[in-house]
């Protein structure tokens, strides 16, 4: 570890980024324990400033992979957003999820407890509030409610065990590391379809090349908000699209749509995230949330060949949610979940 702590740790100018076998190499030692607890957060420190390449990002990923034990689910879409959660808006990808399912199109979500830099409310924070314990549920009810609804939750810490093992350090460290987005790109599913969030316009393009260097077929990348993979109805988005190996720079503008609305202030908790969500799943919906469930759906079902257009695909969601068809698969998913969760 120490030859590789001195090719990234020169500064933000000599440091040189790593080849993907040598990134593979330090992420083996992190995730084995070869490295020191030292060694590991001068290393996540040194990569933050240098700014990781998408090699390094590879390597990262495919060592997480070779440690868990995935779940195909063909002809799927994987939904990845910011594992720091979210403190300002709607997490409309939540109940997008069971839109989607109704629509045909199985999804997978995931998530893990909050984490640094922003300790926001996450997907799992949700679901607790929602008195749904999917962050432990075991594997076998996850799968089992998977394959009975379409939508599968994976608790991220517990489907890859050196996630879990690396919590304490990524806490003390209190900042963005590679795991951030390592963590959002492992697809336990091996989904051909993908929507991911990012943050930043300037990693656009690198999450965007590296979706196709791990075989997503087709794919979005979001510049959401909050770093989410969620579109916005308030105003226009930015977005790559894959396909077959390319990608295209896309705005989603909700105007075109007829679905651009303003959205109010709100102090997002865990419990009104969960509330909220389940309105809009009943048809009782705020506006503003009911729209943004109905673009990101639109979206994702187009994205994933379900729907020939986005405007289809606002139809078919529209009905999905009117006909009682999400509600039901919501209902049918955290019904399966509850009984059998492990203790």
């Amino acid at each position: 570890m120490r030859s590789l702590l001195k090719e990234v740790g020169r500064g933000k100018r000599g440091a040189r980024d790593l080849t993907y076998e040598e990134a593979l190499q330090g992420a083996e030692m992190i995730l084995t324990g070869a490295a020191t607890q030292a060694q590991i957060g001068a290393f996540l420190v040194a990569e933050r400033i240098k700014m990781e390449s998408p090699d390094e990002l590879k390597a990262f990923i495919d060592a997480l992979r070779a440690r868990i034990t995935p779940y195909p689910i063909a002809d799927s879409i994987d939904c990845a957003g910011p594992y720091d959660g979210r403190a300002r808006t709607f997490i409309a990808t939540l109940p997008t999820a069971f839109v989607l399912a109704a629509c045909g199109l199985s999804t997978t979500l995931h998530s893990s407890p909050s984490m640094p830099p922003k300790w926001g409310i996450t997907l799992a924070d949700v679901l607790e509030a929602l008195n749904i314990p999917a962050l432990h549920a075991s594997r076998e009810a996850l799968v089992s409610a998977a394959a009975r609804t379409g939508f599968l939750f994976t608790p991220t810490e517990n489907w890859c065990a050196p996630l879990g093992e690396l919590r304490g350090l990524r806490e003390e460290l209190g900042l963005r590391t590679v795991f951030n987005t390592a963590e959002k790109l492992l697809r336990f599913t091996e989904a051909p379809y993908m929507a991911v969030g990012v943050f930043h316009g300037t990693v656009f393009e690198k999450i965007t090349n590296l979706l196709i260097d791990l075989g997503v077929s087709r794919g979005i990348v979001v510049q959401g908000m909050e770093g989410s993979e969620d579109l916005s109805v308030d105003k226009r988005t930015r977005t790559y699209v894959i396909q077959d190996g390319s990608s295209e720079l896309f705005t989603v503008d909700p105007e075109v749509y007829e679905l651009m609305v303003e959205v109010p202030e709100v102090e997002w908790t865990a419990e009104l995230q969960g509330q909220m969500a389940l309105s809009v799943l009943r048809g009782e919906g705020e506006l503003p949330y009911l729209n943004m469930v109905l673009l990101n759906s639109a979206v994702r079902l187009w994205v994933a060949q379900k729907a020939g257009s986005i405007e289809e695909g606002i139809t078919l969601a529209r009905q999905a949610i009117e006909q009682g068809a999400a509600l039901r698969k919501f209902t049918e998913w955290a019904e399966a979940i509850k009984p059998v969760s492990a203790t």
